[in-house]
């Protein structure tokens, strides 16, 4: 395949959970994946589908900053960072080097060449890291889809290429001027000729008019052959490479504010179909934890990997609040700060992901989802303390790495005036003086509705937080719907019980269905 690799540390060890990396997929694969250790991989790789196409393929200079993904920045540059990942790929040689200078060849530099440039080291680190009997799944959209097929064919071989998988979905957008775009793609490659696939947990349900039709055995003669008389699978009709499952809508309770956010029910076809209990799940970019969630949930072990803080929260939230997997007892996180020496580095080196670190630890949510003004509020806490249909309230939160000043409470003061905010939280790397103090004091309380009393202006130091601190604010009914609770898994339904009168003939082809 061409790219060298560097070993992955012998003793790492995945816990009996699983394991969520913060940083870049391609620097967590190198050094802490060994090699054959994963089942079962899917990735969503980002990608901003949604521009112009034509701006896609526009031709740039490398002389951009380094491309790097950022939350809710779903696209890709071309620039000095992509130049260097192609001739990584390229100078090592083989077919993946053959395939992406020819891809250049033909596109040009452009975002689309620097997605695939980025995507090709990727896919070489996840073919060293696949068990050989795993599958991969890589989620996509037709914008790209062939050619991310092309870039597989040459890592895993087209012989290991399995099914082409659409997503059919309604509610997405119409153009005037062209059909409805209404699915996605996913590739599923194997490793080997040896791989595990088990469609019983997700066989679908006959249609109507087959099950009328099969009420009684029926002969199947087909190609000159007799098979006999047939009747349904009891287990459900094999799955086919159509999947209907409904997006997710903005208002779905299941919805935890990260645009790019797949349903659960697309990885439980994909998970259960292709692992077993036990077996190892990887999301390389994870988002907002969906693979995570439902691979736990399965009982699979995990590994999620993503390079934002903001995701790295989102999926902690929705592990605790879904599923009360806890960090540490449950599963590990990797990569964030641990202790003031950490976190002082991160503001240090990034404090943007340092104000998404912060405020993680208190389950808010950034403010603003791009750089700029924040006008006093890095984030804020949304949360009732009303009877149902009672108003919500919130909690605005500033985030200070660096000196303080005296007129940084005032300033908290008067953003929750401006805001008519019920609570300011003010979170600072350093120890606020005893002015600053004094300032937070005359504030007063909040008082909620069942007479619980609680500090207008609170003071949070990253310390405070990593010994377990947090914002006080009212009980008995608290609710924080800052990040949308991810709901409890529902009891499995039962596996369709359809005319239990013979098992499928596996050297007959499959009933054929009519359709409703």
């Amino acid at each position: 395949m061409g790219a060298s690799k560097r070993k992955a540390k012998k003793e790492d060890a995945q816990p009996a959970a699983g394991t969520l990396y913060y940083g870049d997929n391609l620097d967590v694969l190198e050094l802490h994946i060994k090699d054959e250790s994963v089942d079962l991989v899917y990735l969503d790789p980002p990608f901003q589908s949604g521009r112009d196409y034509n701006v896609l393929f526009a031709e740039y200079s490398g002389e951009r900053s380094a491309a790097q993904i950022k939350a809710f920045e779903d696209t890709w540059k071309w620039d000095l960072g992509a130049e260097a990942a192609y001739r990584k790929v390229v100078e090592s040689g083989g077919s993946v080097a053959d395939v992406l200078h020819a891809m250049r060849t033909f596109l040009g530099e452009n975002d689309m060449m620097s997605y695939l440039a980025m995507m090709a080291p990727r896919l070489i680190e996840l073919h060293r890291v696949l068990k050989s009997t795993g599958s991969i799944y890589l989620h996509c959209d037709p914008t790209a889809s062939h050619y991310l097929k092309m870039l597989m064919d040459a890592v895993f071989g087209p012989a290991r290429f399995q099914n082409e998988i659409v997503w059919y979905y309604k509610g997405a957008g119409i153009s005037p001027t062209r059909w409805a775009r209404r699915h996605d793609i996913l590739l599923w490659y194997s490793k080997s000729n040896d791989f595990y696939f088990d469609p019983d947990p997700v066989r679908d349900e006959y249609a109507d008019s087959t099950k009328k039709r099969f009420s009684h055995f029926i002969g199947n003669k087909r190609g000159g052959a007799d098979y006999g008389e047939q009747a349904l699978n009891p287990k459900g009709k094999h799955p086919d490479d159509v999947w209907q499952i409904p997006i997710l809508a903005p208002s779905a309770k299941a919805r935890l504010g990260y645009p790019t956010q797949k349903p659960e029910p697309l990885l439980e076809r994909v998970i259960l179909s292709s692992s077993r209990e036990g077996d190892v799940v990887l999301d390389p970019f994870c988002g907002c934890g969906t693979t995570v969630a439902v691979a736990h949930r399965l009982k699979r072990r995990w590994i999620g990997i993503d390079i934002t803080h903001l995701a790295i929260g989102l999926v902690k939230y929705r592990l605790l609040t879904g599923l009360g997997a806890r960090p540490k007892q449950d599963y590990l996180v990797i990569g964030e700060p641990t202790d003031l020496a950490g976190a002082e580095a991160l503001a240090r080196d990034d404090p943007y992901q340092f104000q998404w670190w912060a405020l993680g630890q208190v389950g808010a949510r950034r403010t603003d989802q791009k750089k700029g003004p924040d006008q006093g509020v890095d984030g804020r806490i949304h949360f009732h303390d009303e009877p149902a249909g009672g108003k919500t309230k919130s909690i605005v939160i500033s985030v200070k790495a660096g000196k303080l000043k005296a007129t940084d409470i005032r300033d908290l003061r008067g953003v929750v005036a401006r805001e008519s905010a019920s609570i300011g939280l003010f979170i600072s790397m350093n120890e606020p003086t005893s002015q600053m103090r004094r300032e937070a004091a005359t504030a007063g309380f909040y008082s909620s509705p069942w007479g619980t009393k609680h500090p207008c202006i609170q003071l949070l130091t990253i310390a405070d937080l990593l010994a377990g601190g947090g914002v006080d604010y009212p009980p008995p009914t608290q609710v924080n719907v800052t990040l949308k609770k991810a709901p409890r898994p529902k009891t499995a339904k039962k596996q369709y019980e359809l005319y239990p009168q013979g098992e499928e003939n596996d050297t007959a082809p499959e009933p054929e269905e009519e359709q409703d």
